[in-house]
């Protein structure tokens, strides 16, 4: 069984990594395109993949994370880099939750008229948190892999 919630926690983990990857690439073909047609369907593309694959992942991978970490050797909190994957992993679901609604009206803007520069701040902002976002998850994979040492209670051997 943990063998199983391990793999189902790398799986929505490294798919969470590449729908946030998908997101930034639309986001940035959106901002640099000049035909209003390209910008639309990048920008309802990116509202489709933020509510029905992004948050989805970015919430299994914390619930998974959380309920294997109980049963591995190094637990939810014996670890600081557990507790930094955990912290980290939290802050980007809630910033993700937040921005829900700019990706939508800015899916929305796109659906209804031509962008214009008005729009521009709404536009880097999804740029800027993806790339954000990006950082971070693949930060949280090289804790994942590297492990370093550091335990909250040092009675214990690794």
């Amino acid at each position: 069984m943990r063998k199983l919630v391990g793999l189902m926690h790398v799986t929505t983990s490294v798919a969470l990594l590449g729908a946030v990857a998908s997101f930034l690439v639309l986001a940035l073909v959106g901002i640099s395109s000049l035909n209003p047609e390209i910008q639309k369907a990048c920008y309802l593309a990116m509202n489709i993949l933020a509510e029905f694959v992004v948050l989805p992942l970015a919430i299994l991978s914390l619930v998974i994370g959380i309920l294997s970490s109980l049963g591995t050797p190094w637990g939810l909190v014996r670890f600081y880099w557990v507790i930094a994957k955990l912290i980290w992993t939290t802050i980007t679901v809630i910033v993700l939750l937040l921005q829900m609604n700019a990706i939508s009206q800015l899916a929305t803007i796109a659906n209804t008229r031509n962008l214009t520069p008005d729009d521009l701040g709404l536009q880097m902002r999804m740029i800027i948190h993806a790339g954000g976002g990006l950082l971070v998850l693949i930060a949280i994979m090289v804790l994942s892999i590297w492990k370093p040492k550091g335990q909250i209670d040092q009675t214990h051997d690794e």
